[in-house]
Formats: C-alpha cells, structure tokens, sequence
C-alpha cells in the first residue's frame, strides 16, 4: 500500500496531546480585538481540545500523527 499524504492544512492548525487527544487553537482572535473585553482575549490565547465528534475526520486528515 503507497504512503498517505497528511493534510498540510491540517498538520498546521492540530497538534496530538500525549493522551491522544487532538487540540486546537480557539477562534476569533485575529482581528476586530478592540471591542471585545480582556477576560474574552484572554481566553481565546489558550488552546482547546477537538469535539469527540470531530476527531474521526481530522485523525483521517492526519494519518501518521
């Protein structure tokens, strides 16, 4: 069987946990940052872990991770 071709796309934005959960970055925190408070920009600095739902597809996207 020929070797997978991992997503680049996806290799950028997901990275493996060491427990094998899948984590991700949070959105909407790349632009408009002035009206939206500290306590929110604050938060969306910190990563998050894919929804259960969603790790079928992105394992999918990343065959060797």
């Amino acid at each position: 069987m020929p070797k997978l071709k991992t997503n680049s796309g996806a290799s950028k934005r997901f990275r493996i946990t060491k427990n094998g959960r899948i984590k991700r970055a949070k959105a909407n925190a790349s632009h408009l940052l002035t009206h939206k408070n500290t306590k929110r920009k604050r938060t969306l600095r910190k990563s998050a872990l894919i929804a259960k739902v969603d790790e079928k597809n992105v394992r999918r996207l990343l065959p060797y991770a």
